[in-house]
C-alpha cells in the first residue's frame, strides 16, 4: 500500500496494462486515485481507452474521454515504451524513428493533449518513465538510451514551461526492472541464466529492481507530498548510476 494520499485526484498511465505501468496504475488506485489506462492492450481490471500514442488522433480522443469520466485530470504518468538493443550501426532510420514515435513523441502528445486539463487541477502532475539509460553508457543499447536522453532533457524543458501554470514534471529512472520486456530479452539470449546473473550483477544490490519500487517512486513525485519538487530525476537503480562501490575482496584488504 502507498503512503501517499492521492484521495479525489484523476490519473491517466500510458502503458499501464503491464509491466512498470500496471504496478503505477495498482500504487495509484492504492493510494486513493482514480486511475484509467491509455494501452493498446486491455488491462486486467479498471477503466481503459485503447490507444496508440504513435497516432495523435488516438491519442487526443482517449484523453479527452478519460478526462469526462474521470470529471477532471490531475496526473499524467508517461509509462509507454518499447526497447531496442544494438549499436549505431545496426538500425536503420525507420528503426530509429519507431523508438523515438513511442518513447518521445508518444509522450509529447499524450501531454500536449492532457495541458489544458491539468491547467484547471489544484494538484496537476507529470511523470515521465525514463532510464539509468540516459545517464550512463550501457552497451547496445544507442537507441533507446538517446530515446530516454531527450525523455530526460524534456522533463527539465517542460517543468521549466509549465511551473508557472502549477504543473509539476518530473522523471524517474530506473535500473534494469524485471518486467516482460527483460524476460523477453532473457529468453532469446543464448545463455538466460548467465544474462540473467549479469544484468543482476551490474546492479549495485545484486538484484533487479522490482516494478512495485519504480511505481512507489512514481506515486510519490505525483502526490501533493512533492509539491516542492519539479524537473528532477528520482534514480531508482540501486545506486548503479551515482555509485561506484568497491569489490568485496577489495574491501578486506
Amino acid at each position: 500500500m502507498s503512503p501517499w494520499i492521492l484521495d479525489g485526484l484523476a490519473a491517466i498511465v500510458t502503458g499501464g496494462a503491464s509491466g512498470i505501468g500496471q504496478a503505477v496504475t495498482e500504487s495509484l488506485s492504492a493510494a486513493g486515485a482514480r486511475v484509467a489506462v491509455l494501452d493498446l492492450e486491455k488491462p486486467a481490471s479498471g477503466p481503459f481507452w485503447q490507444c496508440d500514442v504513435t497516432d495523435d488522433s488516438q491519442v487526443q480522443t482517449a484523453v479527452a474521454a478519460a478526462a469526462e469520466a474521470m470529471r477532471g485530470l490531475d496526473i499524467v504518468v508517461n509509462c509507454a515504451g518499447i526497447g531496442a538493443q544494438g549499436t549505431i550501426a545496426d538500425h536503420t532510420d525507420a528503426e530509429w524513428r519507431k523508438v523515438f514515435e513511442v518513447n518521445v513523441f508518444g509522450l509529447v502528445r499524450v501531454s500536449r493533449a492532457a495541458l489544458p486539463r491539468l491547467r484547471h487541477s489544484p494538484a496537476a502532475s507529470i511523470v515521465n518513465i525514463c532510464s539509468i539509460a540516459a545517464t550512463t553508457g550501457l552497451p547496445n543499447r544507442a537507441i533507446y538510451s538517446a530515446s530516454k536522453g531527450a525523455v530526460l532533457s524534456l522533463t527539465r524543458a517542460m517543468a521549466a514551461d509549465h511551473l508557472a501554470e502549477g504543473i509539476r514534471v518530473n522523471c524517474v529512472n530506473p535500473g534494469t526492472v524485471d518486467t516482460p520486456w527483460v524476460q523477453r530479452l532473457l529468453a532469446s539470449a543464448p545463455d538466460p541464466d548467465a544474462e540473467l546473473a549479469a544484468l543482476q550483477a551490474r546492479q549495485p544490490h545484486g538484484r533487479l529492481i522490482t516494478a512495485a519500487e519504480v511505481a512507489a517512486a512514481v506515486t510519490y513525485l505525483a502526490s501533493p507530498a512533492a509539491a516542492s519538487t519539479t524537473g528532477t530525476m528520482l534514480e531508482v537503480d540501486a545506486g548503479m548510476h551515482s555509485l561506484r562501490l568497491r569489490a568485496a575482496a577489495e574491501v578486506s584488504r
